[in-house]
């Protein structure tokens, strides 16, 4: 049997969205209120979801304390009440966009995830706005 398991978890950063070879005008322009000086902040809600077929000795797919465990070390305890910008070093060559953030969280799980499964991080910058990457 082929199914996916599913952790939500939560952490708080900022960010400011802008690029150091525009000009002021021009990184207000294409980010607006985004692009602040003096950044601004999101509430981050994440789901991790590992797909591949359930061990049938144990009936689990993972076991979702080994997820659980990855998601903290990899992922809240790195980015929780972080400013991006600034304290996080993906961030120093990408622009902390919710696409990249999730692509930043998705390759620091999945290097500590067995190659069996897949995997598909789902992040929500706000209720509304969210991606989806799975590493394609």
């Amino acid at each position: 049997m082929r199914l996916t398991a599913y952790r939500k978890a939560h952490f708080n950063a900022a960010h400011r969205l802008y690029r150091n070879d525009w000009s002021d005008e021009k990184n207000e322009q294409v980010f607006g209120k985004c692009s602040n000086p003096h950044y601004h902040g999101h509430n981050y809600n994440l789901e991790v979801g590992v797909t591949g077929n359930v061990d049938p000795e144990t009936g689990y797919l993972i076991d979702l304390k080994i997820l659980k465990d990855l998601i903290k070390n990899e992922v809240e305890d790195y980015l929780d009440h972080k400013n991006l910008n600034e304290q996080v070093s993906e961030f120093q060559e990408l622009n902390p966009t919710v696409e990249h953030i999730a692509y930043v969280i998705y390759n620091r799980i999945r290097k500590h995830l067995d190659n069996k499964y897949d995997l598909e991080v789902k992040l929500f910058e706000t209720d509304r706005n969210f991606v989806i990457y799975r590493g394609e």
